[in-house]
C-alpha cells in the first residue's frame, strides 16, 4: 500500500534532506587519489554527529556492516568501506548515504571522479545525472511508476548506455525502503499512480557495458559482470501539488 506523508512530515524530511545533500557535497571534496574508502565513511559519521536528533540510516539496515555505501568504478552499489580500499587516480566514485530524522528517512547518492577519468567515464557520469532529474520531472501528480523509468531508460539508451534491471528506486518516508519500487525502466502510464504525499527514492543505477550484475563474497557489493564502469545518482522526491519537490537538495 502507498503511504502517504502529510506536510509536516515532508518538511522534517526536507531538513535532514538538505543535511543529507550538505554532507554528500563536503565528502564528494575528500575524492582525491590516496584516499581510503573507510575515511569516507569515518567523516560521513563525525559530521552526522554534529546534527542533534539526526542519525545516519544505513549501518544495521537489512544487515549491511556500514554508514555509507562507496562504490568504486565497476561496483555498481553498496560498496562497504574498507581500510585497504584506496582511490587511485581516475576512479569513478559512488557515494550513496541516508539519514534517519523524527522516526523519518531520506536517502541520496552522487558519482564523483578522482582526479583524471577517461572521457568514456565522464560521460557516464554526465548522462546518469542528467537520467536522474528527467525521470524526477515525471514526478508529479497523476503520473506513474512507468512514466519515471520510461524517461530514465529512454534518455540513457539514447547515450547507449544501459539501466541496471536488478536494483531500483522504492518507496520512502516512515522507513528507508517502502513499496513501491522505482524502476529505471518501464512503460508510460503503467504502474503506481503517483499521488499527493508520496516520497519515493529515484536513482540511476547505469553501466557502460551491459546490464547485469553480480553481487561479491561479502553479500552487499554488486558489480558488473562485464567490469564495464557504473555510475549512480539518487534523489529523494516529494509528490506535491507543486510539482516535485527533490528533498535531498541544498
Amino acid at each position: 500500500m502507498t503511504e502517504r506523508l502529510s506536510p509536516e512530515e515532508i518538511a522534517d524530511m526536507r531538513k535532514a534532506g538538505k543535511v543529507a545533500a550538505l554532507i554528500l557535497k563536503k565528502l564528494g571534496k575528500l575524492i582525491k587519489p590516496g584516499i581510503t574508502t573507510k575515511q569516507i565513511e569515518e567523516t560521513f559519521d563525525k559530521y552526522i554527529a554534529g546534527y542533534p536528533g539526526m542519525a545516519g540510516a544505513f549501518k544495521g539496515f537489512m544487515g549491511y556492516p556500514a554508514s555509507v555505501c562507496v562504490s568504486l568504478n565497476d561496483e555498481v552499489i553498496h560498496g562497504i568501506p574498507k581500510d585497504t580500499v584506496m582511490i587511485k587516480d581516475g576512479d569513478v566514485v559512488s557515494i550513496d548515504l541516508g539519514i534517519k530524522y523524527k522516526g523519518l528517512f531520506v536517502d541520496t547518492a552522487h558519482t564523483f571522479i578522482s582526479g583524471h577519468a577517461s572521457k568514456k567515464a565522464k560521460q557516464l557520469v554526465k548522462a546518469t545525472r542528467q537520467a536522474l532529474y528527467e525521470g524526477i520531472k515525471q514526478a508529479r501528480i497523476g503520473a506513474t511508476i512507468g512514466d519515471i523509468g520510461f524517461a530514465v531508460q529512454n534518455f540513457l539508451e539514447k547515450k547507449r548506455f544501459s539501466v541496471i534491471r536488478k536494483f531500483v528506486g522504492h518507496g520512502i518516508g516512515r522507513s528507508l525502503h517502502l513499496y513501491p519500487e522505482v524502476p529505471n525502466f518501464g512503460i508510460k502510464g503503467e504502474g503506481e499512480p503517483l499521488v499527493e504525499g508520496m516520497a519515493i527514492a529515484v536513482e540511476p543505477m547505469v553501466s557502460c557495458g551491459d546490464y547485469d550484475v553480480m553481487v561479491e563474497d561479502d553479500g552487499w557489493t554488486a558489480k558488473t559482470k562485464d567490469g564495464s564502469l557504473s555510475a549512480h545518482f539518487e534523489h529523494t522526491i516529494a509528490i506535491t501539488k507543486r510539482g516535485p519537490v527533490i528533498i535531498t537538495k541544498i
